[in-house]
């Protein structure tokens, strides 16, 4: 069963068209979308912040979603895939992105659509990602513009795909 626990009253709102894995953490204000999917030792902390996921949102093994207390919240778009041990803490991240293995996004940074951070890529504080690009490197720059293709073959492609996998689930 997974960990999903209320924190000073507020409890995680999970659609019925979620799938949890059986060792994922959610606790505290989250609310998410439909068809999102939290994978294996992933933690969703709303314990000191909020966090609010959009629809079809997939959050890889091992993935960190957390925020600051009392200062920022985590707001993530629809169709956003957050990679294996990726760290998304205290930001905003719009719709159709891909958030790269083990890469980090820091508190007040703004990742905007159709947008891929590359795996290990650090995202510092306050850093604005601009739409359509690709972030890269510790700390991340933008390396280049991001072309259809890229969107469809990789960003829905790996979205469209966790919602296959995490129907085999159900």
């Amino acid at each position: 069963m997974p960990i999903i626990l209320p924190i000073k009253g507020l409890a995680p709102t999970i659609p019925d068209s979620c799938f949890v894995a059986p060792n994922a953490t959610i606790v505290g204000d989250v609310v998410m979308g439909e068809d999102c999917s939290v994978w294996f030792n992933a933690v969703i902390r709303g314990d000191v912040n909020s966090i609010r996921i959009g629809n079809k949102v997939n959050i890889q093994d091992g993935a960190c979603v957390h925020c600051t207390y009392e200062k920022t919240k985590t707001i993530i778009g629809n169709n956003v895939s957050i990679g294996h041990h990726a760290l998304v803490h205290g930001c905003t991240v719009e719709d159709n992105v891909l958030i790269g293995m083990g890469a980090i996004v820091m508190d007040n940074a703004y990742i905007g659509a159709n947008t891929i951070i590359a795996a290990g890529a650090v995202i510092l504080e306050n850093t604005i990602c601009e739409s359509g690009s690709i972030y890269a490197g510790v700390p991340a720059k933008k390396v280049k513009d991001i072309s259809q293709e890229l969107i469809h073959n990789e960003i829905n492609r790996i979205a469209n795909n966790y919602s296959m996998y995490s129907s085999w689930f159900k």
